[in-house]
């Protein structure tokens, strides 16, 4: 059975893994992935990620985030899917939880967090919330 949203998959298994209190996290590499670890490290709800040569392929490690036993991230929302894709505006991007949530965001400028894509006002498709 072939893999229908990487993506998706990639959010739920960060989901389920700091749910279960694990550490690291290993999953197949894309460049679309690492942008969006890039702006999750960058807001604080992962430690860090490494990528690494596994076998032939390349790997994605992920160090993921606690705040006093409990995890950094609460929830991730997937937004855009591949049967229904969601674009905004730059003025309708929508904030998180009073703005201490992430939108995130994929732009002609590249993946963006919501606050970097207001600074550019550029609009995107909506691929997750995080908060």
């Amino acid at each position: 059975m072939s893999m229908q949203d990487p993506i998706s998959d990639m959010l739920i298994s960060i989901k389920n893994y700091q749910l279960s209190g694990k550490l690291f996290l290993c999953i197949g590499y894309s460049r679309f992935k690492e942008s969006i670890l890039k702006i999750f490290k960058n807001e604080g709800f992962i430690i860090n990620y490494k990528i690494v040569l596994k076998d032939i392929k390349k790997k994605i490690i992920i160090n993921l985030k606690y705040f006093s036993g409990s995890p950094v991230i609460s929830n991730i929302i997937r937004v855009s899917k591949p049967s229904l894709r969601v674009y905004k505006s730059y003025k309708f991007i929508p904030v998180i939880m009073s703005g201490l949530g992430v939108v995130v965001l994929s732009t002609s400028k590249g993946v963006l967090s919501d606050k970097e894509a207001r600074c550019l006002r550029v609009g995107g498709e909506i691929i997750c919330y995080i908060f």
